[in-house]
């Protein structure tokens, strides 16, 4: 009894999804996503109108017309590789795994909650953003403080700030390039493809943009591709302020014409496949390079449930659960 009250668990943390591709879903989980001032921190008495006068309105049937695009037999991608992953990781580390989402269901205090009726008294929090941001990994945080905020009883908590530099995770990341050139062909450039965030909270001491950096460093050397063959760019951007640069649509619309035909992307800051990596920019962005007169655009998938992914969580559950 003892030995089961003093259990060790995981909380796997990702953005969240919709429940379905429908626009009231979408409305919903926008909503609670962009209340959310780590992710928008305008005022709110001017925020909140536009929000919900303009925003959600306008863009919440668009929005679920493009989950359903990429919707699977399962589910929504997001979540789907999310399951695989905490069932994976379960099995692989031996400890009670359970997921939370920082916006949408199952939330941080349902994934808690979960870990808590198992007898685990210690929680060790893995945000899957390989980068920090304040945006993302800060976010998590917050919500998980909040969960338990007036609780009688808390759990012991450790908390993964960032793993980019990690050499489990840059080994994962060169070995699905690897086989992606190896099934394929090398082409001419390959472009990593970040989420952007606006260049105002970089200047606030956000030190994302030098993650990012450090990841396409790392990769360019586990890789040993000279400057020319790698590239990275920043995507998804939202409003009219200045976000993190070069911008990825941008970028594609001028490769072609500097003699980058056949292009090989990834997106290094997800850890699955979701709306912005499967519509955003296997389809859009595909569109656009092509448009601007690129012959071949091969996007490599995300690590997903890849084996090597889970080996890289594993490896992070045991390093940061040590002592306990």
């Amino acid at each position: 009894m003892t030995e089961k009250h003093n259990q060790v668990g995981v909380l796997l943390v990702n953005l969240g999804t919709p429940d379905a591709p429908t626009s009231s879903s979408v409305k919903r989980f926008l909503s609670e996503f962009l209340h959310d001032h780590r992710v928008v921190d305008l005022t709110r008495w001017l925020w909140c109108p536009l929000l919900h006068g303009v925003i959600l309105p306008v863009r919440s049937p668009k929005v679920a017309k493009l989950y359903q695009s990429v919707w699977m037999d399962e589910g929504s991608p997001l979540m789907v590789y999310a399951t695989r992953q905490r069932d994976a990781l379960a099995n692989k580390s031996g400890l009670p795994v359970a997921l939370g989402m920082t916006y949408g269901s199952p939330s941080i205090t349902d994934g808690i909650e979960k870990l808590q009726q198992q007898g685990c008294e210690k929680v060790m929090v893995l945000p899957l953003y390989p980068q920090y941001s304040a945006t993302t990994t800060a976010a998590v945080f917050d919500k998980v403080a909040k969960s338990l905020k007036g609780r009688p009883l808390l759990p012991e908590l450790r908390f993964v700030h960032h793993y980019h530099d990690h050499p489990a995770y840059q080994s994962a990341l060169a070995d699905s390039v690897q086989r992606h050139w190896d099934k394929h062909g090398k082409g001419d450039l390959l472009l990593c493809s970040y989420h952007g965030i606006p260049q105002r909270f970089a200047d606030n001491g956000d030190p994302y943009p030098q993650h990012c950096e450090q990841t396409t460093a790392l990769l360019q050397a586990e890789l040993g591709l000279p400057d020319q063959a790698i590239m990275m760019s920043y995507q998804s951007r939202f409003g009219r302020e200045e976000w993190l640069k070069p911008y990825t649509d941008k970028t594609l619309e001028a490769l072609p014409a500097k003699g980058i035909k056949t292009l090989d992307i990834m997106t290094p800051a997800f850890s699955s496949d979701c709306l912005e990596t499967l519509e955003e920019i296997a389809g859009e962005c595909r569109d656009i390079f092509l448009e601007a007169g690129g012959e071949a655009f091969r996007f490599i998938p995300c690590l997903n449930d890849d084996e090597a992914h889970i080996e890289l969580m594993a490896t992070l559950v045991a390093e940061h659960t040590q002592g306990w």
